[in-house]
């Protein structure tokens, strides 16, 4: 007793599920390295699947790291600008505290780097390797210095966008 084009109840097409969609990086290494492999610019150790800090040991491969890659094609995977008066009074302090956020960020994962901190007409502009230290610079910002947080991740793309306005 169903009309034309209607389904029965239990069938049909199920809207339910997550589908993992495909995310092109074209700096994401294809397939593992051989352990252990160091990266010829920065030092990073690839280590127990993952790149670290360490020696470099004797019998290590040579490659450069994904961060390395970025750094060198100018190709950021996310921005931080900062707003309004305040980071040019207290430029020292805001810069200071943008390096450390990288340093305690870089010392877990060497990957996470500031490319560049420009200067441009929509405010100071912070590019980095990395789509998750953009946050961790603008919690840091927010918490020492208070002031408006937004953040912003492409839709298609593992790129985030974050401004602080002070």
């Amino acid at each position: 007793m169903t009309a034309k084009g209607k389904t029965q109840a239990g069938l049909g097409a199920r809207h339910d599920r997550t589908l993992q969609e495909y995310q092109h990086d074209t700096y994401k290494l294809r397939g593992k390295l051989k352990e252990p492999t160091i990266c010829t610019e920065c030092g990073a150790l690839f280590h127990k699947g993952r790149w670290t800090w360490g020696a470099k040991p004797a019998d290590a491969d040579e490659i450069i790291c994904p961060a390395c890659m970025r750094i060198s094609d100018k190709y950021p995977k996310g921005f931080v600008t900062l707003k309004g008066s305040f980071k040019d009074e207290q430029h020292e302090q805001v810069i200071g505290l943008v390096k450390n956020a990288e340093e305690t960020e870089k010392k877990e994962h060497p990957l996470s780097r500031i490319m560049s901190i420009d200067t441009k007409p929509e405010g100071l502009v912070i590019s980095t390797t990395d789509s998750h230290l953009p946050r961790r610079i603008g919690e840091a910002l927010k918490h020492a210095y208070h002031g408006e947080l937004e953040l912003h991740y492409d839709q298609d793309e593992d790129f985030v966008r974050v401004t602080w306005t002070r």
